[in-house]
């Protein structure tokens, strides 16, 4: 049987793609971390992960070892759970931003499910600012969302993530035409950040798509309508971070936070701890 540790220290740089993001996030050194990889790929029989000065990319033995890694994992905790008696139940009210959609929230829920069975998530997709007023009102338990950096506030702050323009490889910019966006309506953080951004270069542009969805989004720009800023770890599957070339401001950055209404406690205490273990070290 594989060590659990190992299989912790395997998951968190799998999942981050980073071995000093993984390290904060088991809350290790990150030779520490380095040790572990370097047992279990010694079980292994081989190396599994691809390392450069740029990325860490699992190889073929790592993308194998994900399954085992991860039942090894959620059996130790199935175990600790039953015989602490500590088997958390209860319904939350989730209300997560549209960028988390389509990437990080389908493996953040199917993890919650395999621990924690008896938790049921009552979904809200939404903008993040409409997320927060309707988690001040009551209506909401816990909300993962983004704001403007240094914005303040409540929440626990998960990390920083820099803002790209995004759109279809076939993005062309026309020299003295208005940039056409590709837009949520307001009050969406995106939205007026690259706005914000185009008007402090003295870019003129124009609304050439409006979209209450990340769906909608996602064709409008696939299809060249315009383009957006996104978070730049959440691109959608079809879209590009756009050339330099093209002449656009930076758009800045956006904070990435997770709201409770009051103090978190039972489900929704259980639901904040996966968020944060899978965002928090990102």
């Amino acid at each position: 049987m594989l060590d659990s540790r190992l299989c912790r220290s395997f998951l968190a740089v799998a999942e981050t793609r980073s071995f000093t993001a993984a390290a904060r996030r088991l809350g290790v050194g990150q030779p520490t971390v380095s040790q572990h990889i370097r047992r279990l790929e010694r079980e292994a029989g081989g190396l599994l992960f691809q390392r450069d000065t740029h990325a860490v990319d699992l190889t073929a033995r790592g993308q194998a070892m994900l399954g085992f890694a991860q039942t090894i994992v959620d059996t130790e905790d199935r175990a600790a759970r039953h015989f602490r008696g500590t088997q958390v139940r209860g319904r939350v009210r989730f209300g997560v931003s549209e960028d988390f959609v389509l990437d990080e929230l389908p493996e953040l829920l199917a993890r919650l499910r395999r621990s924690h069975p008896l938790v049921d998530v009552e979904l809200h997709v939404e903008l993040s600012d409409v997320l927060a007023r309707r988690l001040a009102e009551g209506r909401l338990d816990l909300v993962l969302g983004k704001r403007r950096p240094g914005a303040g506030g409540d929440g626990r702050v998960l990390r920083r993530e820099p803002l790209v323009w995004i759109g279809s490889t076939a993005t062309v910019l026309e020299p003295g035409q208005p940039v056409p966006l590709v837009q949520y309506p307001m009050p969406s953080v995106t939205r007026q950040l690259a706005v914000e951004a185009l008007e402090r270069a003295g870019l003129e542009w124009r609304a050439a798509c409006l979209t209450s969805s990340l769906t909608g989004l996602r064709a409008a720009a696939a299809a060249g309508l315009g383009i957006t800023v996104h978070a730049r770890s959440l691109v959608p599957p079809g879209l590009i971070a756009l050339s330099a070339d093209l002449g656009l401001p930076d758009p800045g950055d956006v904070e990435i936070v997770l709201l409770a209404r009051d103090a978190a406690t039972g489900p929704v205490e259980t639901l904040a701890e996966f968020v944060v273990a899978k965002l928090g070290g990102a």
